[in-house]
């Protein structure tokens, strides 16, 4: 399907790997050039990647979403190596490493880290692309939070509570930017096997007695078959899809919604 997004330019921050890496290349594959952010260095060589299969023009750049004036510079070559940006994707995302279940079994020092980066690495994001897209009055951003910003998981207290945060945030700004053509939107992945859910598996195995541990595989197996109607895990791919989606014309009716590619985890009625 043409989207409609050749030569645009998008901006993927947490492309290094896993989800963010999918969005970047689905948005290449689609004909739009692409900026890779990311705060390992080794992004750049993933942008070479990318670039090279697809033949769109890609940037790779290094930069901490917790650093608002990282986030400024980055943005500031991005507009000037690659062009106006359109598209603003922001794909990052980490927990605490711990078993948070029940709460108490984190201390506060243990949010810090988590809501910095997934709440407020958003906030800075946006912030640093945004007054040139205003400026444009065009675009579209879209934040990746969790169905656990929306179910309360108890497995990561400071995950969960900063994706909710993104949410309720992402609902903020699009109605701060409708005015300016700007739409905001949330995507929610659900059990997508990735270093977060290791993380997960690994803080919560190592606290059982060892007859009871099984290995991160058999886990996760397990895991989605009790919370996913559909009963099969969701891919990178499977979000890149919808990401690129919600970018293009095809949606331009759709702002400030939640949208989850869960295989039925979360269900409102």
């Amino acid at each position: 399907m043409d989207l409609g997004l050749s030569k645009q330019n998008a901006v993927v921050v947490g492309a290094g790997r896993g989800i963010g890496r999918a969005i970047a290349e689905a948005f290449a594959a689609e004909g739009a050039n692409v900026a890779l952010l990311d705060r390992d260095a080794a992004v750049a060589d993933v942008a070479q990647s990318v670039g090279a299969a697809s033949g769109v023009r890609t940037l790779g750049v290094a930069a901490d979403v917790s650093n608002f004036e990282a986030m400024q510079a980055a943005a500031a070559q991005v507009e000037n190596e690659l062009g106006p940006v359109t598209h603003l994707v922001f794909a990052v995302g980490i927990g605490s490493g711990k078993m948070g279940f029940p709460f108490w079994n984190l201390a506060p020092q243990d949010w810090k880290r988590v809501v910095d980066v997934c709440l407020l690495g958003a906030v800075n994001t946006l912030h640093a692309f945004l007054h040139p897209m205003i400026e444009r009055k065009q675009g579209s951003v879209l934040f990746l939070a969790s169905v656990a910003g929306q179910i309360g998981s108890q497995t990561d207290p400071p995950y969960s509570a900063s994706k909710a945060g993104v949410i309720n945030f992402a609902q903020c700004a699009a109605k701060d930017l409708a005015p300016y053509n700007i739409r905001v939107n949330t995507l929610n992945p659900g059990m997508v096997m990735s270093e977060l859910q290791r993380a997960i598996w690994a803080g919560g195995n190592a606290k059982l007695p060892e007859a009871q541990q099984v290995d991160f595989e058999t886990w996760f197996d397990n895991k989605v078959k009790n919370v996913v109607p559909l009963g099969r895990e969701q891919s990178p791919q499977d979000i890149a899809n919808m990401a690129v989606f919600l970018a293009s014309e095809r949606a331009r009716n759709v702002t400030g919604q939640t949208v989850n590619v869960d295989g039925g985890f979360v269900m409102h009625w």
